[in-house]
């Protein structure tokens, strides 16, 4: 069974700390352990980064290692062709993921460059969404794989 990865982009490494009024007070670890449960069985590579570079560095090695992808790119989502293109290349389902609901801030935040290739956007769920999402990969990996 080949693993999911679970990959999140710049700052996100403070959550619990980090405006927590639009974030909550759930920890990246906190958020690590929901979704290794919620993949059960299936193996996880969850990473974070702060750098654009090693993010698509991980998109590359999911396009040989992957069955799925969830990404929070953060602020790379509105400004990154780079991760386009290399998700483009990703033949799995991808679900892009936000903890907030982004349509609801402001507009900087209506422009997914990451939307333009993802299967799936969620958005809104809190970090508590993290492990919906991890449940609704599994479903598309399996649709797929019938």
């Amino acid at each position: 069974m080949k693993p999911i990865y679970i990959l999140n982009g710049p700052n996100l490494n403070r959550l619990g700390k980090r405006e927590p009024e639009i974030y909550g007070t759930t920890t990246l670890a906190e958020v690590e352990a929901m979704c290794r449960e919620a993949a059960g069985d299936r193996p996880v590579e969850f990473r974070q980064t702060n750098s654009e570079e090693r993010l698509i560095e991980w998109v590359h090695e999911a396009i040989d290692e992957g069955d799925g992808i969830v990404i929070n790119p953060a602020a790379f989502t509105f400004t990154s062709l780079a991760l386009l293109d290399a998700l483009k290349m990703f033949k799995g389902p991808i679900i892009e993921f936000h903890i907030s609901n982004v349509h609801r801030r402001e507009s900087i935040y209506h422009r997914s460059y990451v939307s333009m290739t993802a299967t799936t956007v969620m958005a809104g769920l809190g970090a508590e969404g993290y492990s919906v999402a991890v449940r609704a990969l599994e479903t598309l990996i399996a649709k797929k794989a019938r």
